[in-house]
């Protein structure tokens, strides 16, 4: 909307005004969207709080308070906020953010059937696609990119299981987007990233705590990881560097290990369970979640920083190298907590 006006301005002076005004305005803006989401969140927790939409603890949990759950539905509100002041931007990808963040809401208020989950994740994510124009490319690459695209939006949602762990974690990763989108390659309307930046702090104020206010729930973390999937990808695809997709590693390589451990037991993966190392350490080591969480997101971004590094210095096997050590390195943490673990229990 606002590069409209600006094209159809009728000369320098009033481009330059107009440019001036836009300067203005941006601040003004974003300190808008922060108080209109949150106001948001706190209706959340009224309408949360009348409809007893709640996380009970239980023996797979690692909370032990009954918590607000579906806090997270912020981070869609944040870009349906951002949709009409920007210019209607990314209209599929938006409607995809619908579909799956309402699918995701209702299986926070009920068991909804894998299947139907995933045909809303399906259509969701094909919305994505076709806006960045994947299907333009060759088959095999589709069908990778549903595989890799599902396999995110799982590891997210499965990663939600700490106090603090979504919220820093993703934060951490937007503001490595951001610092990519501002000083080397503009990718994405700089304006959503901050909007989501807005959100996953305001979700941080009241879920980065010793006794989380609220939870992101199903309709936080699978949201939030459409999202950074449609981003990611964006990234990947302009500047031809697959290498982005570390973005991610920290969470890749946790969630990985343990479907692979998971599936050696014979257990079911789409269970809910307290395997994975961020679980190990809060549970079993007794480390403050928050400690936890902030370790996760301090570790992200040390790769993130290595992987720009990389991509500037045109080192492809420096990030590579980087993700073997950090392979390395959880086996080693994870196979020492084991061993604690099972030293106490023959005790």
């Amino acid at each position: 909307m606002i590069f409209f006006h600006y094209m159809m301005a009728p000369d320098l002076q009033d481009k330059f005004s107009l440019l001036i005004f836009v300067f203005l305005l941006m601040p003004m803006l974003y300190i808008l969207f922060l108080i209109i989401l949150i106001g948001a969140e706190l209706a959340y927790f009224r309408i949360a709080d009348l409809y007893n939409i709640i996380d009970k603890p239980n023996h797979r949990s690692s909370h032990q308070e009954i918590t607000i759950r579906g806090g997270g539905v912020i981070f869609p509100l944040s870009v349906i906020l951002w949709f009409p002041f920007f210019g209607f931007q990314y209209p599929l990808v938006v409607l995809g953010l619908v579909l799956i963040t309402s699918i995701s809401f209702v299986d926070d208020l009920k068991d909804i059937s894998r299947s139907i989950r995933l045909l809303f994740h399906l259509i969701a994510v094909s919305l994505a696609f076709y806006s960045l124009n994947i299907f333009a490319l060759h088959w095999y690459i589709v069908i990778a990119s549903y595989i890799m695209v599902v396999g995110i939006i799982n590891a997210y949602n499965f990663m939600d299981g700490i106090n603090g762990i979504t919220g820093i974690y993703s934060l951490v990763l937007f503001a490595t987007l951001w610092w990519i989108n501002q000083y080397q390659v503009q990718f994405v309307n700089p304006g959503l990233i901050v909007t989501l930046i807005i959100s996953v702090l305001i979700f941080n104020f009241f879920n980065f705590r010793k006794r989380a206010k609220c939870f992101a729930g199903d309709v936080g973390s699978v949201s939030l990881a459409f999202v950074v999937v449609f981003l990611l990808f964006k990234l990947i695809l302009q500047t031809d560097q697959l290498l982005y997709i570390l973005l991610l590693a920290v969470y890749g390589i946790d969630a990985v290990f343990t479907i692979a451990i998971r599936l050696g037991l014979g257990e079911n993966i789409f269970q809910a369970h307290r395997l994975h190392l961020y679980q190990l350490l809060a549970n079993e080591q007794k480390l403050d979640h928050r400690v936890v969480s902030f370790g996760y997101g301090v570790v992200q971004l040390l790769v993130n920083v290595l992987v720009i590094y990389s991509i500037i210095g045109g080192s492809l096997s420096l990030g590579l190298k980087g993700l073997l050590l950090l392979a390395v390195a959880y086996v080693g943490i994870r196979m020492v907590i084991i061993r604690r673990v099972k030293a106490i229990n023959a005790a």
